[in-house]
């Protein structure tokens, strides 16, 4: 890591406030989009009511719990935080054949590539929208010990397209990749129309952009996307959840949720409905 470099995180969470973290420390919590959120209100640091001091407390207590955005961070976590969040249908992917890697990216990392169900989850359900990161050498070890890989040791970028070409260099073949842009999706969707894409992190979707996903990625999660709702959910093949859906788009995006509704231990709802289809809970107000 350059000496240089300052410990700084930038992150979006919780109704997509940006999140600035120095040292450890949130420095500065900009303004929430929206108000309330049925799943902050099931955090382990539950947000009933999305305020920038509410957001703040959460993040310290994430800080405090698992190290996020520090030399502590715990890369590495079994069980499940939601039914159908994106880590846990990739973990699913990797637990039952369906992918051999998955593309993530990590604070204090950058671009990763995770092999396990425990480090996807570790790093993926911990995470929200990760804006920027420095390399953190102590969390890179702790990845690698964890059988990952890191796209880039040195600046900790975050690059899904590269890591998505490392995974195939290193002979994955069945590779699951998150991404937080319609411009992402399209430059993996491109050059590997093979690659299951996962979007994440849409909440203030435009419409444009809600197109754009809807025509690249085979997941999306919708968060708090009025768009993603009307553009994508009308055309979803699958929809898991109601307060906070994902959306299959592909028949590949459709077996993943397909699977994870055969192995999980769950009690599981199924029926037909025209999509989307929401439930009484949901983010306020969607955007």
């Amino acid at each position: 890591m350059n000496s240089m470099a300052k410990d700084e995180h930038i992150i979006e969470a919780i109704g997509r406030c940006r999140i600035t973290i120095r040292n450890g420390k949130v420095i500065d919590v900009g303004p929430p989009a929206i108000s309330s959120c049925p799943l902050a209100e099931r955090f382990a640091k539950p947000v009933r009511e999305i305020t920038s001091e509410a957001v703040r407390e959460n993040i310290e207590a994430r800080i405090q719990e698992f190290g996020m955005c520090t030399p502590d961070r715990a890369v590495y976590a079994e069980g499940e935080f939601v039914g159908f969040g994106a880590s846990e249908l990739i973990g699913n992917g990797l637990s039952h054949g369906i992918l051999d890697c998955a593309v993530l990216a990590s604070d204090g990392a950058g671009t990763v590539l995770a092999m396990t169900p425990g480090l996807v989850q570790g790093i993926g359900g911990r995470m929200s929208g990760l804006v920027k990161t420095i390399p953190i050498p102590d969390v890179i070890d702790r990845i690698e010990r964890n059988g990952g890989m890191v796209l880039d040791r040195s600046e900790g970028c975050i690059d899904q397209l590269a890591g998505t070409r490392l995974a195939y260099a290193r002979g994955y073949r069945l590779v699951a990749v998150t991404i937080a842009t319609a411009e992402a999706a399209e430059e993996i969707r491109r050059e590997f129309p093979e690659a299951l894409i996962v979007a994440v992190h849409t909440t203030g979707t435009t419409p444009e952009e809600a197109e754009r996903l809807a025509s690249t990625a085979d997941l999306i999660t919708a968060c708090a996307s009025v768009h993603i709702r009307s553009v994508a959910g009308k055309r979803a093949l699958l929809q898991a959840g109601t307060a906070i859906p994902v959306f299959a788009m592909t028949k590949r995006g459709k077996d993943l949720i397909l699977s994870k509704v055969r192995w999980t231990k769950d009690q599981v709802l199924v029926q037909g409905a025209k999509l989307p289809y929401a439930g009484e809970k949901q983010p306020k107000p969607l955007v």
